[in-house]
């Protein structure tokens, strides 16, 4: 029997047995389905953490930071200043591997008021216009502030979206756009004259439904606007949060109008940094880098190790394993569906050859012979699967169509060819191993006893 045939009378079998075969493949279908779905769910979780995981610098992203002086330095803690400017020009001239440094000096408990409003956003800083390149900021409209800002510490801020919409609307209430240049804000009773505003940062699946959301009212012609976005307060991740409610002003402006107010020593303004930023040349050479980085500050904060490390390894790890665990998890629950297809194809195929013991019987008698009727068995139960792969498959579309207005905008599931290439070959490996044994048991069947059978 050639393989043609086995398969001609493999759908014949399924077509005479349409209701019963259908529910042998709810099985297939079934777990091919959630195997594809998870998966696809998984790539959605990994690709929205990456996103945020570059939109804070990515892995070339470093945060110096203070920290508790080691008890064996308690003895040096009034000779300790912290992270200075000093500590900024030593990285930039000595650590060649190191090719940005920013500085940051952060408000504590910031207040922006305007016109009865009050707001307290994520960040409000004082740094240098490298921190746009390091925090992977888009400057959208007007400008950074530059050096001579910065020396005569002038009252300039350059602004994120969403203190735009709360203080001056959203461009989708007003229907028009809405830029504040040149419009005041108080920061802390100061008065702040705004010069740039950064982009609005969303995600890219939410950036195109509300694309396509405007290109729809515009062609219908309607007037309305949708509900504003919230101003980031409400947007697809704490990342996107935080980076539109960011305020940036210069360096210099935080130090001498805000941390005078707190106090130096001889009642000259604080000189300690809230953070420095470092971006190293090269992922590779991460380890060297930060030596070379701890040298110099050792050497500058005079052997107390008061300063600690930040990179985004930990996160990228963090992102590896979740991933790792999510797939893990997910593929158990789908195999063992695929499990349970498999045994309902066993059934359905041993329940099949009881049903057919004197056809078997018939065809050994007329000359076929035992790996004819084991091929033939096989064949069918592998093309009950085969085709409960196919609509497995199409199902696939269908479920993560429908998880998709479940999860967030970020994580939106995409569906991966390699997931549909590992789920329909799943089904097909378990058609074949469900067929086995009831097409041994046919083979094996005797021509004599199998037509006595009634």
């Amino acid at each position: 029997m050639n393989f043609g045939n086995a398969i001609l009378i493999g759908l014949k079998e399924i077509w005479a047995h349409k209701f019963r075969s259908l529910l042998t493949m709810m099985g297939i279908i079934l777990g091919v389905a959630s195997l594809v779905a998870m998966s696809a769910l998984v790539k959605g979780m990994e690709n929205g953490m990456k996103e945020a995981l570059i939109q804070i610098g990515g892995l070339e992203k470093i945060r110096i930071t203070d920290q508790d002086i080691p008890i064996h330095q308690q003895h040096l803690a009034d000779q300790a200043v912290g992270s200075t400017m000093n500590d900024v020009y030593a990285l930039k001239n000595s650590a060649p591997l190191i090719s940005l440094v920013t500085p940051e000096m952060r408000i504590r408990n910031p207040t922006i008021t305007r016109g009865g409003k009050t707001l307290s956003p994520w960040v409000v800083l004082g740094t240098w216009p490298s921190a746009l390149e390091i925090n992977q900021h888009v400057l959208e409209h007007g400008r950074m502030f530059n050096q001579f800002d910065d020396e005569n510490a002038r009252n300039v801020c350059v602004i994120g979206t969403a203190i735009r919409d709360h203080f001056f609307g959203s461009p989708e209430d007003a229907g028009k756009a809405i830029i504040p240049l040149g419009e005041q804000i108080n920061i802390n009773g100061l008065p702040f004259t705004i010069i740039g505003m950064f982009q609005h940062y969303e995600s890219e699946q939410d950036k195109k439904k509300r694309e396509l959301r405007e290109r729809e009212q515009i062609e219908s012609g309607k007037q309305e606007m949708p509900k504003r976005r919230g101003g980031g307060f409400r947007g697809p991740n704490f990342v996107y949060h935080m980076k539109n409610t960011t305020i940036y002003m210069p360096l210099n402006t935080v130090w001498i109008k805000f941390r005078s107010a707190t106090g130096g020593t001889n009642s000259l303004p604080d000189p300690r940094l809230s953070t420095i930023n470092i971006k190293i040349r090269d992922v590779e050479k991460l380890e060297p880098a930060l030596q070379q980085a701890r040298n110099v500050l050792m050497s500058t904060h005079q052997g107390i190790e008061d300063f600690n490390f930040m990179t985004q390894e930990d996160w990228a790890e963090t992102i590896k394993v979740s991933i790792q665990n999510a797939r893990l998890s997910g593929g158990i629950i789908a195999a063992i569906s695929l499990l349970v297809g498999g045994i309902g194809i066993m059934n359905i195929m041993l329940a099949s050859i009881t049903e057919r013991v004197r056809e078997v019987g018939l065809r050994k008698a007329i000359g076929a012979t035992g790996p004819d009727i084991f091929i033939q068995i096989l064949v069918e139960s592998v093309v009950i699967a085969f085709i409960g792969g196919i609509m497995g498959l199409a199902s696939s579309w269908l479920l993560v169509e429908l998880l998709s207005l479940a999860s967030p905008t970020d994580n939106t599931p995409v569906i991966t060819v390699v997931a549909m290439t590992v789920a329909f070959a799943s089904s097909v490996g378990v058609g074949v191993i469900a067929g086995l044994f009831p097409a041994l048991k046919a083979s094996k069947l005797d021509p004599i006893q199998a037509l006595r059978y009634e």
